[in-house]
């Protein structure tokens, strides 16, 4: 499976360039999946719904089904996080997964860089960081693309994992 991350600091841009970048390159015809690392605890389930009621309950899987979605909430119940390899393990296959967030997995990606965020550069320190999508110019030794230009970063990204 061909994988391709977006990073970047808080407030860098990394979740609007996600956005774009899946509406791109699916208009192009190829499938994507995502992938999002989240720092805090996260639930997309409601108290009071019956799949809540089961996760409470103590069930250590459960699937909801219905005629638009299937969901998968697995609980870790105080096991370590899985790695990357094996979350992606679990996807469908297509043609691309876009990883937001796994800074420092060993997957290649582009880092997002907003100057108004205020943050260092990460690709200097970071060779798995294939090029830099920036809203100001930048000096590097790889490549800087302008951070609001969805087609020319969606080019590189399937340039650089073949499709």
């Amino acid at each position: 499976m061909r994988v391709f991350g977006v990073t970047g600091w808080k407030n860098a841009g990394k979740t609007g360039l996600m956005e774009r970048l899946v509406a791109e390159i699916t208009g192009r015809g190829f499938t994507v999946s995502t992938v999002k690392h989240a720092h805090h605890s996260v639930d997309v389930d409601q108290p009071g719904t019956d799949s809540h009621r089961h996760r409470m309950a103590g069930a250590s899987e459960v699937l909801l089904a219905s005629g638009q979605r299937i969901a998968v909430m697995q609980e870790l119940r105080g096991t370590p996080e899985p790695p990357l390899a094996d979350l992606l393990a679990r996807l469908s296959p297509v043609d691309l997964v876009l990883i937001e967030g796994f800074k420092r997995e060993d997957h290649p990606k582009v880092e997002a860089f907003r100057a108004v965020a205020c943050h260092a550069l990460m690709a200097p320190e970071n060779a798995t960081i294939r090029a830099v999508a920036s809203d100001i110019p930048l000096d590097l030794d790889r490549p800087v693309l302008d951070l609001n230009d969805t087609a020319a970063i969606a080019d590189f990204i399937l340039k650089e994992v073949g499709l």
